[in-house]
């Protein structure tokens, strides 16, 4: 059994203890970090090998950022930014190959920001070499970990109303992620819970704690039409967005036999 996770860290140094927490009472196998807010040298290797995971990383200092760790392997990078993308300077992308898997890291603004591109196909540009129809064609299983800023429907919000006008709702931005799934790639929480309201985001409350009527799902592990038969469940680490200065996301995840 393959167990992964992605989780918006909003700020990997200032989360780590709760991060480390978090790393410590789970057992991921591979974990997809984004909003990082730290340049490269700032990045807490040190302690996250403590922990027991190799990483490599892609930081922007205060902005973006991704990673993805790999519990007791050092995983392998093959390239980094979106493809198809040449502005793109703002370490929101990076496939790494695991081994058995290549994983894909998306940071916040990524399908927002190839939704306003002029690219003819807004699913292709997220990852040229690591679609999910060139990774089968080369007999490559994939997954992509993203923040996309994409509420994909209604039943992805609490309350959809409340998003109207709001740029996780645009149509554009779930237009092109809708394009996403037709180009091949299967939304695992969705496919395991077809027709449950979940939820990964939450608005931090001015009383403490979180507002629950903000919830909106807007984390999402995809995986590629060879890894679907593999997906087993699939699900969010809800309690820990009730921690002690925890991030406004809570990571979600999968399994695969």
């Amino acid at each position: 059994m393959t167990r992964i996770a992605t989780f918006n860290v909003n700020g990997v140094n200032g989360r780590l203890p709760v991060l480390l927490k978090w790393l410590g009472e789970s057992d991921y196998d591979i974990v997809c970090l984004q909003e990082l807010k730290t340049s490269d040298d700032k990045f807490p290797i040190d302690a996250i090998r403590e922990a027991g995971y190799g990483a490599i990383w892609h930081g922007q200092k205060s902005y973006n950022g991704v990673a993805i760790l790999a519990r007791g392997m050092e995983p392998v990078e093959r390239r980094r930014g979106l493809p198809g993308d040449p502005d793109d300077t703002h370490s929101r992308s990076r496939p790494r190959w695991m081994g058995s898997l290549w994983a894909v890291s998306i940071c916040p603004m990524a399908i927002q920001r190839l939704a306003q591109s002029s690219t003819t196909s807004c699913a292709g540009s997220i990852a040229s070499s690591t679609t999910a129809s060139t990774c089968s064609k080369l007999g490559h299983p994939v997954f992509s970990a993203a923040t996309s800023n994409v509420v994909p429907t209604q039943i992805d919000a609490v309350v959809p109303r409340r998003w109207l006008g709001d740029a996780v709702y645009f149509p554009e931005c779930r237009q092109a992620y809708a394009r996403m799934l037709e180009g091949g790639w299967i939304d695992a929480v969705r496919r395991i819970h077809p027709e449950k309201g979940i939820y990964t985001y939450w608005n931090f409350s001015y009383w403490g704690g979180y507002d629950r009527s903000s919830g909106l799902r807007m984390d999402h592990l995809l995986v590629s039409l060879s890894l679907s038969d593999r997906l087993r469940s699939a699900g969010v680490d809800v309690d820990m967005r009730g921690w002690e200065k925890p991030s406004d996301h809570a990571p979600a995840w999968i399994k695969l036999y």
